[in-house]
């Protein structure tokens, strides 16, 4: 017999689970470069998304990387991470985004070399159609992020299309706009994906209505962004003392949930990824 669908938690109470989700190195191992240029020479040098997480803080400071600085814009940094804007005629001739590019790559070699740490859980979430935000440091469109998770689906990976509540590329200066009003480059990123994580409770609440057993969580592996989307789950809670709120680190592989209070965290270390499936 088939896996058989599970309703959400409080599903008997009319709650509602809601998963929302980081991207790279997350769900997902991608090979997209992120560029530092040497401030002499303006060679550019590729760092894996990893990498980037293990030295940014230190890029044109000191350590290894000292005599390189982040570049904005179209050819800067993160070139690989916005969308190439590829005219319609050439899209019908099979061109694509690097994102979609960079996901078929992955897909060519065995599952374990690029599922990430919250795959279980993404897949769970997807296959029991919660709602699924994916609120993610990329500047693509929102519908090419729709597009490259397809190809999940396309591959036989994911049973379906996930039930999206919501999408917030973050870099993207569309979304960007939507969130404060205005679009500059390089600004924070974890502060955006606060933003956004507030977005995405408004939008479960417009959409599946007000009810104090709806449950929320997100998982990101990059400590800056985890400690201010705990900040952000801590005033939520503050201001829905009612509902459930959770963030899952996935940080240097390991897995930890933490149910968010206003004032604390309760946290359990999860010592087998499959143990996700009942996060929420």
């Amino acid at each position: 017999m088939g896996r058989k669908r599970e309703p959400d938690r409080n599903f008997d109470r009319g709650g509602r689970s809601f998963y929302f989700f980081d991207f790279d190195d997350n769900i997902a191992f991608l090979s997209t470069p992120i560029f530092v240029f040497h401030k002499k020479t303006g060679e550019p040098l590729a760092l894996s998304s990893g990498e980037y997480a293990q030295f940014k803080n230190s890029i044109g400071e000191y350590g290894k990387y000292a005599n390189y600085e982040f570049i904005y814009g179209p050819d800067g940094s993160f070139q690989s991470f916005r969308d190439k804007n590829i005219r319609f005629y050439k899209r019908l001739f099979g061109e694509t985004e690097d994102f979609e590019k960079d996901i078929e790559n992955a897909l060519s070699y065995p599952d374990f070399d690029w599922k990430g740490p919250s795959w279980n859980c993404f897949y769970h979430a997807v296959f029991n159609k919660r709602p699924i935000s994916l609120i993610t440091a990329r500047g693509h469109r929102p519908s090419t992020i729709v597009r490259g998770v397809q190809r999940f689906v396309d591959h036989g990976f994911l049973p379906n299309t996930p039930n999206y509540l919501s999408l917030f590329p973050v870099s993207n200066e569309e979304t960007q706009m939507s969130l404060t009003g205005s679009y500059e480059e390089g600004v924070d990123v974890a502060r955006l994906k606060q933003l956004a994580i507030r977005k995405s409770v408004e939008q479960a609440f417009e959409k599946y209505g007000e009810n104090p057993y709806h449950r929320f969580g997100m998982s990101d592996d990059d400590p800056q962004n985890l400690e201010l989307i705990i900040e952000e789950m801590a005033s939520l809670k503050k201001e829905l003392p009612q509902n459930s709120f959770f963030v899952i680190s996935t940080h240097g592989g390991s897995m930890v949930k933490r149910e968010i209070f206003s004032d604390h965290t309760i946290d359990s270390v999860i010592p087998d990824r499959a143990e996700q499936l009942s996060l929420l």
